[in-house]
């Protein structure tokens, strides 16, 4: 049965996503010995970096405010809503989709394909610094204040089977109604999120009650935010600079949120 990695890479007017795309490519080589496959609507080499170049249209544009070293604010394009179609582009039996922006330091997501359930998220994540006084942990416990639990589209293993294209067509629609759902369940951002439409799609398929549609990934997933700088990348050990304070992690796949520190060290 095939196997991979799948990663979205959309350039905006400042970051290079292809670059960082490049960087999960190497790294899923180099730690989980799986080939990695872009969706793109960039020109990008074929080098045999990546497995299969799959060409798509520039999606949808939406604007979204980045920090740069975790001071200034811009608004910058935002081209996020073709993660909705990857069930129908995804070359492989078995897909681990992945943010751009993780840095893979281990071997952990190897185990989402020895194992048997269809379709895993992390409902859980962990912030390097769990005491930095500028995390608002409630963003990502609900959608809104009174509304589903809240699941994270940063990584999502899925295998090609009914359930799952139900789940993906539904995707679908959930984006194209993006208003509609997005008053249902009582979000005030109005800029279309994966993060609410995976959690969202998960609540309607399991019946809007909580369910075992979604399995949990393996390990855990740790993540720095926007306004956490990213400091070095050695192999396997990362730099931090969260709240003054250096923190270096060993081994540790995290989520690093910071697009521009990531960008200055590739």
């Amino acid at each position: 049965m095939s196997k991979g990695i799948l990663v979205h890479a959309f350039n905006n007017e400042e970051i290079d996503y292809v670059k960082q795309a490049v960087m999960v490519a190497e790294r899923a080589k180099k730690y989980l010995n799986l080939s990695t496959s872009i969706i793109t609507d960039c020109n990008v080499p074929d080098d045999g970096t990546f497995e299969h170049i799959i060409s798509l249209d520039t999606p949808q544009k939406y604007t979204k405010k980045m920090y740069n070293n975790g001071h200034n604010g811009t608004h910058l394009t935002f081209k996020n809503n073709a993660r909705v179609l990857s069930y129908d582009l995804s070359p492989y039996e078995q897909t681990l989709m992945i943010d751009s922006d993780i840095i893979i330091c281990d071997d952990t997501y190897t185990h989402c394909f020895t194992q048997h359930n269809p379709l895993l998220m992390y409902r859980q994540a962990y912030h390097l610094a769990p005491e930095s006084s500028h995390i608002d942990y409630r963003e990502f416990d609900k959608i809104s204040d009174a509304s589903v639990d809240f699941y994270w589209a940063t990584c999502v293993y899925f295998t090609k089977c009914k359930q799952n294209k139900i789940f993906f067509d539904l995707l679908q629609h959930i984006e194209e109604q993006w208003t509609h759902y997005r008053m249902l369940y009582q979000i005030t951002q109005q800029t279309f999120r994966n993060d609410f439409a995976f959690s969202i799609a998960a609540h309607i398929m399991n019946g809007h009650a909580k369910g075992t549609l979604v399995n949990p990934m393996p390990g855990k997933l740790y993540y720095t935010i926007d306004k956490d700088i990213l400091h070095d990348i050695d192999n396997e050990t990362l730099t931090f600079i969260i709240d003054n304070n250096p923190i270096k992690t060993k081994g540790l796949t995290v989520h690093a949120m910071n697009k521009y520190c990531l960008e200055e060290l590739l």
